[in-house]
Protein backbone atom coordinates (compact mmCIF):
# COMPACT_ATOMS: atom_id res chain seq x y z
CA UNK A 1 0.00 0.00 0.00
CA UNK A 2 1.34 3.48 -0.88
CA UNK A 3 0.42 6.76 0.77
CA UNK A 4 0.96 9.71 -1.61
CA UNK A 5 2.03 12.99 -0.07
CA UNK A 6 3.51 16.10 -1.70
CA UNK A 7 6.81 15.15 -3.38
CA UNK A 8 6.95 11.82 -1.55
CA UNK A 9 5.47 8.37 -1.48
CA UNK A 10 5.44 6.45 1.77
CA UNK A 11 5.10 2.71 1.51
CA UNK A 12 3.10 1.19 4.32
CA UNK A 13 3.58 -2.42 5.32
CA UNK A 14 1.72 -4.51 7.88
CA UNK A 15 -1.04 -1.89 7.88
CA UNK A 16 -4.40 -2.01 9.64
CA UNK A 17 -7.09 0.55 8.86
CA UNK A 18 -9.45 1.93 11.49
CA UNK A 19 -12.53 3.49 9.89
CA UNK A 20 -15.22 5.77 11.31
CA UNK A 21 -18.16 7.30 9.47
CA UNK A 22 -19.21 10.67 10.84
CA UNK A 23 -21.05 13.65 9.43
CA UNK A 24 -21.70 11.76 6.21
CA UNK A 25 -17.99 11.22 5.57
CA UNK A 26 -15.53 8.36 6.01
CA UNK A 27 -12.42 8.91 8.10
CA UNK A 28 -9.55 6.45 8.37
CA UNK A 29 -6.31 5.91 10.29
CA UNK A 30 -3.30 3.91 9.09
CA UNK A 31 -2.20 1.79 12.05
CA UNK A 32 0.17 -1.05 12.82
CA UNK A 33 -1.46 -4.46 13.09
CA UNK A 34 -2.15 -5.65 16.63
CA UNK A 35 -1.36 -2.21 18.06
CA UNK A 36 -4.98 -1.03 17.80
CA UNK A 37 -6.20 -3.83 20.05
CA UNK A 38 -3.29 -3.21 22.43
CA UNK A 39 -4.24 0.48 22.60
CA UNK A 40 -7.89 -0.33 23.24
CA UNK A 41 -6.92 -2.66 26.09
CA UNK A 42 -4.51 -0.03 27.52
CA UNK A 43 -1.46 -2.21 26.86
CA UNK A 44 -0.10 0.43 24.47
CA UNK A 45 -0.48 4.14 25.34
CA UNK A 46 1.91 5.80 22.86
CA UNK A 47 0.04 6.96 19.73
CA UNK A 48 3.27 6.96 17.73
CA UNK A 49 3.52 3.21 18.33
CA UNK A 50 -0.05 2.73 17.06
CA UNK A 51 -0.12 5.02 14.00
CA UNK A 52 1.96 4.45 10.89
CA UNK A 53 1.30 8.07 9.91
CA UNK A 54 0.10 10.71 12.37
CA UNK A 55 -2.73 11.94 10.17
CA UNK A 56 -6.40 11.42 9.38
CA UNK A 57 -7.37 10.13 5.94
CA UNK A 58 -10.52 10.05 3.84
CA UNK A 59 -9.07 6.98 2.13
CA UNK A 60 -5.85 5.37 3.36
CA UNK A 61 -5.29 3.15 0.31
CA UNK A 62 -5.52 6.15 -2.06
CA UNK A 63 -3.55 8.42 0.25
CA UNK A 64 -6.38 10.98 0.47
CA UNK A 65 -5.83 13.10 3.59
CA UNK A 66 -8.83 14.64 5.37
CA UNK A 67 -8.91 18.45 5.21
CA UNK A 68 -9.20 20.70 8.25
CA UNK A 69 -12.66 21.71 6.99
CA UNK A 70 -13.74 18.05 6.92
CA UNK A 71 -12.51 17.56 10.49
CA UNK A 72 -14.16 20.72 11.76
CA UNK A 73 -17.52 19.94 10.11
CA UNK A 74 -17.65 16.35 11.35
CA UNK A 75 -15.77 16.46 14.67
CA UNK A 76 -16.31 20.16 15.60
CA UNK A 77 -12.56 20.52 16.05
CA UNK A 78 -9.36 20.80 14.02
CA UNK A 79 -7.28 19.31 16.82
CA UNK A 80 -5.68 16.31 15.14
CA UNK A 81 -4.98 14.18 18.25
CA UNK A 82 -8.53 14.69 19.53
CA UNK A 83 -9.93 13.40 16.23
CA UNK A 84 -7.46 10.51 16.12
CA UNK A 85 -8.41 9.41 19.64
CA UNK A 86 -12.12 9.42 18.77
CA UNK A 87 -11.52 7.34 15.62
CA UNK A 88 -9.34 4.88 17.56
CA UNK A 89 -12.00 4.56 20.25
CA UNK A 90 -15.15 4.37 18.12
CA UNK A 91 -13.89 3.28 14.71
CA UNK A 92 -14.17 -0.16 13.17
CA UNK A 93 -10.96 -2.10 12.64
CA UNK A 94 -10.90 -3.31 9.05
CA UNK A 95 -9.89 -6.95 8.79
CA UNK A 96 -8.97 -8.93 5.67
CA UNK A 97 -11.22 -11.91 4.86
CA UNK A 98 -8.55 -14.51 5.65
CA UNK A 99 -7.68 -12.77 8.91
CA UNK A 100 -11.38 -12.52 9.82
CA UNK A 101 -11.83 -16.23 9.15
CA UNK A 102 -8.85 -17.08 11.38
CA UNK A 103 -10.18 -14.78 14.08
CA UNK A 104 -13.62 -16.44 14.00
CA UNK A 105 -12.05 -19.91 14.14
CA UNK A 106 -9.93 -18.92 17.15
CA UNK A 107 -12.95 -17.42 18.93
CA UNK A 108 -14.98 -20.57 18.21
CA UNK A 109 -12.31 -22.76 19.82
CA UNK A 110 -11.97 -20.36 22.78
CA UNK A 111 -15.73 -20.55 23.41
CA UNK A 112 -15.70 -24.35 23.24
CA UNK A 113 -12.75 -24.54 25.66
CA UNK A 114 -14.39 -22.17 28.15
CA UNK A 115 -17.62 -24.21 28.14
CA UNK A 116 -15.64 -27.44 28.54
CA UNK A 117 -13.58 -26.09 31.44
CA UNK A 118 -16.50 -24.55 33.33
CA UNK A 119 -19.24 -27.17 32.91
CA UNK A 120 -20.03 -30.79 33.72
CA UNK A 121 -22.66 -33.38 32.96
CA UNK A 122 -24.90 -33.08 36.06
CA UNK A 123 -25.70 -36.79 35.93
CA UNK A 124 -22.09 -37.97 36.05
CA UNK A 125 -20.32 -34.86 37.46
CA UNK A 126 -17.81 -35.31 34.67
CA UNK A 127 -16.72 -32.80 32.00
CA UNK A 128 -17.46 -33.09 28.31
CA UNK A 129 -14.73 -33.18 25.68
CA UNK A 130 -14.11 -30.09 23.53
CA UNK A 131 -15.23 -32.13 20.50
CA UNK A 132 -18.62 -32.87 22.10
CA UNK A 133 -19.13 -29.20 22.99
CA UNK A 134 -18.20 -28.09 19.45
CA UNK A 135 -20.72 -30.58 18.03
CA UNK A 136 -23.39 -29.13 20.34
CA UNK A 137 -22.44 -25.59 19.22
CA UNK A 138 -22.91 -26.69 15.60
CA UNK A 139 -26.33 -28.09 16.49
CA UNK A 140 -27.18 -24.66 17.95
CA UNK A 141 -26.17 -23.08 14.61
CA UNK A 142 -24.07 -20.72 16.68
CA UNK A 143 -23.07 -17.49 14.98
CA UNK A 144 -19.80 -16.02 16.34
CA UNK A 145 -19.75 -12.31 17.15
CA UNK A 146 -16.13 -11.06 16.83
CA UNK A 147 -16.95 -7.94 18.84
CA UNK A 148 -17.98 -9.90 21.94
CA UNK A 149 -15.60 -11.70 24.28
CA UNK A 150 -15.41 -15.51 24.09
CA UNK A 151 -16.38 -15.68 27.78
CA UNK A 152 -19.67 -13.81 27.34
CA UNK A 153 -20.53 -15.93 24.28
CA UNK A 154 -19.65 -19.10 26.20
CA UNK A 155 -22.19 -18.13 28.87
CA UNK A 156 -24.80 -17.73 26.10
CA UNK A 157 -23.92 -21.17 24.74
CA UNK A 158 -24.41 -22.76 28.18
CA UNK A 159 -27.79 -21.04 28.52
CA UNK A 160 -28.93 -22.14 25.05
CA UNK A 161 -27.80 -25.74 25.60
CA UNK A 162 -29.81 -25.84 28.83
CA UNK A 163 -32.90 -24.23 27.27
CA UNK A 164 -32.91 -26.47 24.18
CA UNK A 165 -31.82 -29.55 26.17
CA UNK A 166 -29.36 -30.65 23.50
CA UNK A 167 -27.29 -32.32 26.21
CA UNK A 168 -27.42 -32.34 30.02
CA UNK A 169 -25.09 -29.58 31.20
CA UNK A 170 -24.61 -27.27 34.15
CA UNK A 171 -21.99 -24.91 35.48
CA UNK A 172 -19.48 -26.86 37.54
CA UNK A 173 -19.64 -26.15 41.24
CA UNK A 174 -16.72 -24.31 42.82
CA UNK A 175 -15.15 -25.78 45.93
CA UNK A 176 -14.42 -23.06 48.51
CA UNK A 177 -12.74 -23.02 51.90
CA UNK A 178 -14.13 -20.26 54.09
CA UNK A 179 -12.52 -19.38 57.40
CA UNK A 180 -13.82 -16.97 60.03
CA UNK A 181 -12.30 -15.89 63.33
CA UNK A 182 -14.67 -16.54 66.23
CA UNK A 183 -16.29 -13.22 67.07
CA UNK A 184 -19.64 -11.55 67.56
CA UNK A 185 -20.01 -11.20 63.80
CA UNK A 186 -19.06 -14.81 63.05
CA UNK A 187 -22.44 -16.40 63.76
CA UNK A 188 -24.37 -13.90 61.63
CA UNK A 189 -21.90 -14.11 58.74
CA UNK A 190 -21.90 -17.93 58.94
CA UNK A 191 -25.71 -18.04 58.62
CA UNK A 192 -25.64 -15.80 55.55
CA UNK A 193 -22.86 -17.87 53.93
CA UNK A 194 -24.65 -21.18 54.52
CA UNK A 195 -27.71 -19.77 52.75
CA UNK A 196 -25.59 -19.25 49.62
CA UNK A 197 -23.73 -22.57 49.36
CA UNK A 198 -25.01 -25.59 47.42
CA UNK A 199 -23.71 -28.27 49.79
CA UNK A 200 -21.37 -28.61 52.77
CA UNK A 201 -18.41 -31.00 52.44
CA UNK A 202 -16.68 -30.26 55.74
CA UNK A 203 -17.30 -28.03 58.72
CA UNK A 204 -15.05 -27.48 61.71
CA UNK A 205 -15.20 -25.11 64.63
CA UNK A 206 -12.69 -24.37 67.41
CA UNK A 207 -12.50 -21.74 70.11
CA UNK A 208 -10.67 -19.39 67.77
CA UNK A 209 -11.75 -20.26 64.23
CA UNK A 210 -14.63 -21.57 62.13
CA UNK A 211 -13.82 -23.37 58.85
CA UNK A 212 -16.21 -24.44 56.10
CA UNK A 213 -15.51 -26.39 52.89
CA UNK A 214 -18.47 -26.22 50.52
CA UNK A 215 -19.57 -26.44 46.92
CA UNK A 216 -20.90 -23.19 45.48
CA UNK A 217 -22.58 -22.16 42.24
CA UNK A 218 -20.08 -19.94 40.33
CA UNK A 219 -22.72 -17.21 40.13
CA UNK A 220 -22.71 -16.87 43.92
CA UNK A 221 -18.95 -16.67 44.41
CA UNK A 222 -18.83 -12.87 44.26
CA UNK A 223 -21.70 -12.51 46.73
CA UNK A 224 -19.93 -14.79 49.21
CA UNK A 225 -16.59 -13.05 48.74
CA UNK A 226 -18.18 -9.60 49.20
CA UNK A 227 -20.06 -10.83 52.27
CA UNK A 228 -16.88 -12.10 53.93
CA UNK A 229 -14.95 -8.94 53.06
CA UNK A 230 -17.59 -6.50 54.32
CA UNK A 231 -19.09 -8.22 57.33
CA UNK A 232 -16.21 -10.17 58.86
CA UNK A 233 -14.28 -6.94 59.47
CA UNK A 234 -11.09 -8.39 58.05
CA UNK A 235 -11.38 -11.57 60.13
CA UNK A 236 -12.52 -13.86 57.32
CA UNK A 237 -11.02 -15.45 54.22
CA UNK A 238 -12.32 -17.18 51.08
CA UNK A 239 -10.03 -19.67 49.30
CA UNK A 240 -10.86 -21.18 45.92
CA UNK A 241 -9.80 -24.82 46.16
CA UNK A 242 -10.70 -25.82 42.60
CA UNK A 243 -12.88 -24.68 39.71
CA UNK A 244 -14.68 -27.92 39.05
CA UNK A 245 -16.63 -30.40 41.06
CA UNK A 246 -15.61 -33.79 39.70
CA UNK A 247 -14.83 -37.14 41.13
CA UNK A 248 -11.18 -37.56 42.00
CA UNK A 249 -9.19 -39.06 39.16
CA UNK A 250 -11.78 -38.14 36.54
CA UNK A 251 -10.49 -36.89 33.20
CA UNK A 252 -12.27 -35.65 30.13
CA UNK A 253 -13.57 -38.48 28.03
Amino acid sequence: MVIKQPNTQIKLTNVSVVRLRKGGKRFELACYKNKVLEWRSNVETDLDEVLQIHNVFINVSKGQVASKDDLKKSFKTEEMDQVILEILKKGELQVAEKERSNQLETTWKDIANIVTESCVNPQTKRPYTVTMIEKAMQDLHLSINPKRSPKSQALDVIKQLQEKQLLPIQRAQMRLRITLSQSKECKLVKEKVLALVTSIEDEDSSSTEYELVALVDPGKYRAINDLIEKESRGKGQVELMNLREKEEGDEKF
